[in-house]
């Protein structure tokens, strides 16, 4: 799996990112690949990736991790430096603002080092044009001087791997998508993946977790094992507060009645972003930066965050006029679809 927390946090399940999950979810990370649960796909490819570097010595080909938030792709890039032995350097997209950013960074590098820049479809486009010429050719050019007295200082660094993680590959121009020698799409999780997150989880927090407790919370985890990890703390807490410290059946479901996590894995904003979809325009079609006005939230937020499970789940559709609401979200709500509900949500397939 992983314990799976990307670099960037999510919100937990009361919409707050707590300072303390933060620590704990660095504990949970997996440091070895066959300690990584879940994507057997991608795990048996990046295996062969290493593999290969490894026995000839030289570091792998750069490495494109894409997918939705929570599924650990972080965990991952950790995971690749600890397989070759290497120190890895931590950064993001939006931090890497100018080329000198990622000049000064790229400079310190050691030989073998790893280079992991999450969000990396938003880092600036002069630091992009830089990293083109470090991935293929490990030498950047500093520009010294303004106007027609600039000078361009080639400078050689340190061969390098860079692990790019994206949760819009779409996003990445053409130019830097090509120059990953391997690309990794991280799939949802299924419940007997998330419970095997979650037996994992409770050993190292030593929560006393029963089999049917994980049941509960694997099938409201909505396929992501940073959000499993972070229900399983919440009924934790609940279970020692108000019960005997045991997580069952019975202590999930009043846990997460608690904190808002329907039956469906569905949070307040998922189910805000349902309503208002449904009873402030009828149903759709509207478009994102509307539908997160409505909610008070940033159209990156809904888009990236619930939207991607809600359309997995059938409750939302994407089509070329906007998001609607499919017949499963107005029995959600416990509402009747209008008769031309059915006819909207099939546009998402043309």
């Amino acid at each position: 799996m992983s314990a799976a927390e990307d670099h960037e946090p999510d919100r937990d399940v009361t919409g707050e990112v707590l300072e303390e999950d933060l620590d704990v979810e660095g504990s949970l990370r997996p440091r070895r690949l066959d300690e990584f649960i879940g994507q057997p796909r991608v795990r048996e490819q990046l295996e062969l990736v290493l593999e290969g570097a490894r026995r000839r010595g030289a570091p792998p080909d750069h490495i494109l991790l894409s997918g939705p938030p929570g599924l650990g792709k972080t965990s991952l890039s950790m995971i690749v430096a600890a397989e070759l032995g290497a120190a890895i350097r931590l950064t993001s997209g939006p931090a890497l603002e100018r080329a000198g950013d990622l000049a000064a960074m790229l400079s310190n590098l050691m030989p073998g080092d790893v280079l992991f820049i999450d969000e990396i479809h938003r880092i600036a486009r002069p630091a992009e044009e830089m990293l083109y010429l470090a991935m293929e050719d490990f030498r950047v050019d500093v520009v010294v001087g303004k106007g027609p007295g600039a000078t361009s200082i080639p400078l050689d660094i340190a061969p390098f791997t860079l692990v790019g993680a994206t949760t819009r590959s779409g996003a990445l121009t053409g130019p830097l998508r090509d120059r990953f020698g391997f690309t990794g799409h991280m799939e949802f999780y299924d419940a007997g993946e998330l419970e095997l997150v979650l037996r994992r989880a409770a050993v190292i927090l030593g929560v006393d977790l029963r089999p049917d407790g994980a049941v509960e919370i694997a099938r409201r985890s909505r396929g992501t094992p940073r959000i499993a990890n972070r229900l399983l703390r919440r009924v934790r807490d609940f279970a020692e507060v108000r019960a005997d410290g045991a997580v069952t059946l019975d202590v999930a479901r009043e846990a997460l009645a608690v904190y808002d996590v329907d039956e469906l894995g569905l949070d307040r904003l998922d189910r805000a972003v349902l309503s208002a979809l449904v009873r402030s325009f009828g149903g759709g079609p509207v478009g994102i930066s509307t539908l997160a006005v409505a909610v008070g939230e940033e159209p990156g937020t809904v888009e990236e965050v619930c939207e991607p499970y809600l359309v997995r789940a059938g409750m939302l559709a994407r089509t070329p006029r906007g998001r609607v609401a499919t017949a499963a979200a107005w029995a959600h709500l416990g509402m009747v679809p209008p008769p031309d509900v059915t006819g909207q949500a099939s546009q998402a397939l043309f």
